[in-house]
């Protein structure tokens, strides 16, 4: 019989969990993240790796994780890129973007049909990138003044890496919102279009679910106004001195994902 102040979270079905600041930090796996990973699958629950990242595919991070000794299908993985080509494509099936970001992103679009269009695109979309140029910056506010919708894969400002913090997509996406006057519609979470498709692809409904991050702005408030059981865990950019300037709370907090797993 589970005892633990986690009994809880331990008889959930389905888990949806970050990976950036949660799993790892770039190429250093994060303390207890194995053992989390291999408790899952002996317990036999339905799992998901939810990301606001909109670099890498569910087969990139497959092999990611694998590098780190952690062996995940691609099926556990969904990704803001991902959300943002099914928005995109229910939208404006057949539309067109210009895009800055990196390959999750582009795969993501051009398999929902979306084509690249640096002329008169429907949609600027706008994700974590190494290839970010004041020229291509320029280029998108020209376009979204001409009108095209600006779309941003998440709303992260930073996200932590094993160097530190870095920034995410939402500072990148700020100086063409700055420059046109135009607010970006953001896809990843705590948009609950996200959300539904992570329970969707679970298989679960949030009852029996729980959600675990290291971001109150986005994973623990995605969780609250999902009303699934909220775990935020201290190994990424929130910290403990930070959960006084929120106006919610997550139902817990841990140092790391390790404390969940049962002894």
């Amino acid at each position: 019989m589970d005892i633990s102040p986690f009994s809880s979270i331990h008889a959930k079905n389905g888990f949806i969990c970050d990976m950036d600041g949660v799993i790892y930090h770039g190429n250093r796996l994060l303390p207890g993240a194995a053992e989390f990973v291999a408790w899952l699958k002996a317990a036999g629950k339905r799992f998901l790796f939810l990301t606001n990242s909109s670099e890498r595919s569910p087969r990139e991070l497959h092999q990611k994780l694998a590098r780190l000794g952690l062996d995940v299908g691609e099926e556990h993985f969904y990704t803001s890129a991902l959300a943002t080509a099914a928005f995109l494509s229910s939208q404006k099936p057949g539309g067109s973007a210009f895009v800055i970001g990196d390959a999750g992103v582009l795969n993501a679009l051009y398999e929902a049909g979306i084509s690249m269009n640096d002329v008169n695109p429907d949609y600027v979309v706008i994700g974590e990138t190494r290839s970010y140029s004041y020229e291509r910056i320029e280029k998108a506010i020209r376009l979204v003044q001409a009108g095209a919708k600006l779309i941003g894969t998440n709303p992260d400002v930073t996200g932590p890496t094993e160097h530190g913090i870095v920034p995410a997509c939402g500072a990148l996406i700020a100086p063409v919102e700055l420059a046109t006057g135009c607010k970006a519609y953001f896809i990843g979470k705590p948009n609950p279009l996200i959300m539904r498709h992570a329970l969707k692809q679970l298989g679960c409904r949030r009852e029996e679910t729980a959600i675990i991050g290291d971001r109150m702005d986005t994973d623990i408030i995605a969780g609250i106004e999902s009303e699934i059981e909220t775990v935020l865990v201290l190994t990424g950019v929130t910290k403990v001195g930070d959960l006084p300037r929120f106006a919610y709370r997550p139902h817990h907090v841990l140092d790391s994902i390790g404390d969940l797993v049962p002894k």
